[in-house]
């Protein structure tokens, strides 16, 4: 193969991961476009670009998604490459065919390599090929309920219904009975269509307490194929990762050897260049192909403080043709890394979206620590996108030292004007079965309980009076005689600095103060039933005069690019409903009144 060679590179992407791209391209001398919604007009990825282009209004008007609007940005800016990022278009093979019939490198795999294994079906199918395990499920997308209800019987409860060109946990639904597969089905779907523009699903057996085990290969355009060892990603809520690890505390040396042989094979057949990640399941000794990202992983930070290997940089490298310099003997892995996501989300409430304004932001520093944001002070969390604020990587000699320095960087991050997971991820720092490595994907539940997550300390939130400002307690750092204290003053507004008789106060942020709430008139009628978030209606489940019992699910309203249910308080009969599908509604917002 030829050498690709380009100059600019248009970054189809937001937020951290446009960042980070960024920058492995000014690093190897590249120009850097940036595309942006007016919703990141003032985003970090918009300003640090060497040019920059208004895509258009957010979602559900416009979005990033836009192929031809990015080609011809792309020919605009006269970019000769495009980098997709991760989530959006990273996966999607029509937009890499759309670039290369254009002339445009993509830098990732070909189109035809990623039809192959970027859909979950056609993947599951390579992996059959290819003699590497996989979960017992279908071969093919399913199209009705009653399909599924088939599977059920043959396959027993619980299912896993999957998009088939979903990633990142979006559009996975688990049927643990046949009477929740209606539901899990056409939130499935209706994920898929909403995140990946296809609705196709189809449908495994749910293995219910695995690990999550993933390897990382990196190919060339000559035929070299190397796996970059694994990522344990155990610790999940709603089959999202939130803790990602490099290497598993639970395989061999032999184990990872005989994963990472199966995952080049798969990669060498399908003819995969570039980047990518293979997930397994694992349990008891034995792994099962999940799935293939045929992309950047969101966690590939643990693989390159491990490795030493810049995965970006090389996915840039050998989109230009260039040959890997290792063979699979000299790839070696170095101490143990860690990454906690910081999610802008209230684990005490479900990990609920949590919108806000960065009022202070202060990232840790020291040896073995990097954080890949996307975010600033003064930065407002939208509703349109995934709700992660930055990413925290620890390194150190071994494992131990890993958590230790993790839970030190916790500590030094300060967040405030959202509610985050910091909190969670202090939880897990500190739990016994986490420093023994033997988290599961059940470890949420398990070993973290609801119980444990309730009883977090959270600050309150403050009240907000008509006039928008704070009514509430307000936090000052004091010093006195030359000794600096923490005094919390409750009543109005006060001055941010004041000085009495020779005593500074200087007002401080406190970490993770969540945003202020503005006083809603609905919340005083008790038979209201007003929604927790800010975001979009996608499911009605009831209709006026309809009985519902405690818990019943009542509506569904997506956030952040998640799905949340709002349920039945109590038992009664809805009296009025308020909206309808597709509304957009603000927290606080009557949907239904229930009456006894």
């Amino acid at each position: 193969m030829r050498r690709r060679l380009f100059s600019t590179v248009l970054v189809a992407n937001r937020g951290e991961i446009a960042l980070r791209i960024m920058r492995a391209c000014k690093e190897l001398g590249l120009r850097t476009v940036a595309v942006y919604s007016e919703a990141d007009r003032d985003a970090l990825h918009v300003r640090y670009a060497d040019d920059a282009y208004l895509i258009g209004p957010p979602p559900p008007t416009a979005s990033y998604l836009q192929i031809d609007t990015l080609l011809a940005i792309a020919r605009r800016a006269g970019a000769d490459a495009i980098h997709p990022g991760y989530g959006f278009l990273a996966e999607n093979a029509a937009f890499a065919r759309a670039c290369e019939a254009a002339g445009i490198i993509f830098v990732g795999p070909t189109s035809a390599a990623m039809e192959r294994m970027g859909g979950k079906v056609s993947a599951r199918n390579e992996a059959i090929a290819a003699d590497v395990p996989v979960v017992p499920g279908t071969t093919a997308a399913v199209e009705t309920v009653d399909e599924v209800l088939r599977l059920g019987a043959e396959l027993g409860y619980p299912l896993a219904i999957k998009a088939s060109a979903g990633g990142g946990g979006r559009g996975l639904k688990v049927a643990a009975h046949a009477d929740e597969v209606a539901a899990a089905f056409a939130s499935a779907k209706r994920e898929a269509a909403a995140y990946f523009k296809h609705d196709e699903v189809y449908v495994e057996k749910y293995i219910a307490d695995p690990r999550h085990i993933e390897i990382q290969i990196l190919a060339d355009a000559h035929g070299n194929v190397l796996h970059l060892g694994e990522r344990d990603c155990s610790i999940q809520r709603r089959h999202q990762k939130l803790v990602e690890e490099s290497p598993s505390p639970a395989l061999t040396p032999a184990m990872r050897a005989h994963m990472g042989a199966a995952a080049v094979r798969l990669a060498q057949r399908v003819g995969y260049t570039g980047a990518g990640t293979l997930e397994f399941l694992f349990e008891a000794g034995q792994f099962f192909f999940l799935e293939m990202n045929t992309r950047i992983q969101v966690e590939h930070t643990v693989t390159e403080a491990v490795t030493g290997i810049d995965l970006v940089k090389w996915q840039l490298r050998v989109a230009q043709g260039e040959h890997l310099p290792w063979t699979q003997e000299q790839i070696n892995w170095h101490g143990h890394a860690i990454e906690c996501r910081i999610n802008a989300e209230d684990p005490a409430a479900g990990f609920r979206p949590a919108l806000g304004t960065l009022t202070a932001y202060q990232e840790p520093h020291g040896f073995g620590v990097r954080v890949d944001s996307g975010y600033k002070q003064g930065d407002t969390i939208p509703q349109f996108y995934d709700s992660l604020v930055a990413k925290l990587i620890t390194w150190g000699q071994d494992r131990a030292e890993a958590i230790a320095r993790m839970r030190r960087a916790l500590a030094d991050f300060v967040i405030a004007g959202v509610r985050t997971t910091i909190p969670f991820h202090q939880l897990v720092m500190d739990n016994p079965a986490f420093a023994a490595g033997a988290a599961t994907v059940r470890f949420i539940g398990e070993q973290i309980t609801d119980a444990q997550l309730a009883a977090l300390t959270l600050p309150e939130l403050p009240a907000v009076n008509d006039a928008g400002t704070s009514t509430g307690a307000r936090t000052f750092e004091v010093e006195v005689n030359g000794r600096r204290f923490q005094v919390r003053v409750a009543g109005t507004e006060v001055a941010a600095v004041a000085a009495t008789n020779g005593v500074a106060a200087t007002q401080t942020a406190r970490r993770e103060r969540a945003p202020a709430r503005r006083k809603h008139a609905p919340m005083a009628d008790p038979d209201a039933i007003s929604s927790p978030i800010q975001g979009t209606i996608v499911a009605v489940r009831v209709q006026p005069g309809a009985q519902v019992e405690p818990g019943a699910v009542l509506f569904v309203v997506e956030a952040m690019k998640m799905e949340n249910e709002i349920t039945a308080p109590r038992a009664g009969t809805i009296k009025e409903l308020r909206v309808a599908e597709r509304a957009a509604v603000q927290a606080g917002d009557i949907l239904a009144t229930l009456e006894p």
